[in-house]
């Protein structure tokens, strides 16, 4: 049996994450208080048609005791013989909270003396013994709900079982850097095609664009190291049994230069990986 826990900051997208597992399959159940992980497991595997795919949502509403000893909580279905991964999904502090005030709902720590505010830094705090512990981390902080469901299907319901699932994701500095990639890479010193008024309002993906710097020695020159760099790592991540890993190219507006490498490594590494997607964050 596989079993993902789906947890993260409240208004993250909890609740998207575990109806789209559910449309793919999986038995779900919210709001699990995470002592009974054990317990779940051994009942799902019980029952006269065992359960193959089951997903639990464990949020800050546990008491903190029990989130402390989730590492525990991990070993103990590891002996049972369950394959489980942890999803967490995460947002910035200002985007949650433009996210409560706008559908006016309340935080479930929030009360008469916590503000929102004091509430999602609170929330934080408790969540991070399973943040830690993170197979797949989602920054929802620019995704769309239709955005998250799309990437849900690409990184687990796309992923074999048995290869390490690759996501080459594109940004734009100016916009903030990605906090759920594990590699981040800079490639601002490249030529840019935005001070050519031509190329300007085209993408990395343009023919134009792709033809002018497939044609500057330094973007080449990038492109071959960066290779030389993932082709040693990668390996190492996945000997440690990783699941999922994230490489985030970032340039100055996220439209030409990281687009660029982004598909070319993403061409690059999915004869190699089974599963491979690349993303852009500001041409979303």
């Amino acid at each position: 049996m596989k079993l993902v826990i789906v947890s993260g900051h409240s208004g993250s997208g909890k609740s998207v994450a575990l109806h789209t597992l559910e449309d793919l399959g999986y038995y779900c159940i919210d709001n699990l208080p995470a002592g009974l992980l054990s317990a779940l497991a051994l009942e799902l595997k019980s029952v006269p048609n065992p359960v193959e795919l089951a997903a639990a949502g464990i949020d800050a509403r546990n008491l903190p005791q029990a989130l402390q000893q989730f590492n525990d909580l991990l070993d103990q279905l590891k002996a049972q013989g369950i394959a489980s991964e942890v999803l967490f999904l995460t947002c910035d502090t200002d985007t949650l909270i433009k996210r409560f005030s706008e559908t006016r709902r309340r935080h479930p720590l929030s009360s008469d003396r916590v503000s929102l505010a004091e509430a999602v830094e609170r929330e934080k705090v408790l969540l991070e013994p399973i943040a830690a512990r993170a197979d797949l981390f989602i920054d929802t902080s620019n995704t769309t709900v239709h955005q998250l469901r799309g990437l849900l299907h690409q990184r687990i319901a796309g992923r074999h079982e048995s290869g390490l699932s690759l996501s080459f994701q594109s940004f734009g500095y100016k916009h903030g850097i990605p906090t759920d990639a594990d590699f981040v890479f800079d490639v601002r010193c490249l030529p840019n095609p935005h001070w050519l008024p031509e190329l300007r309002p085209l993408t990395g993906r343009d023919p134009d664009v792709i033809n002018y710097l497939e044609g500057e020695p330094l973007v080449t020159q990038m492109y071959s190291e960066l290779c030389n760099f993932l082709d040693q790592w990668i390996p190492a991540f996945e000997a440690d049994n990783r699941s999922y890993l994230t490489i985030a190219v970032g340039c100055t507006g996220g439209q030409h230069r990281s687009v660029y490498l982004t598909e070319r490594l993403a061409r690059y590494y999915e004869d190699r990986y089974p599963s491979v997607t690349a993303r852009h964050r500001e041409l979303s």
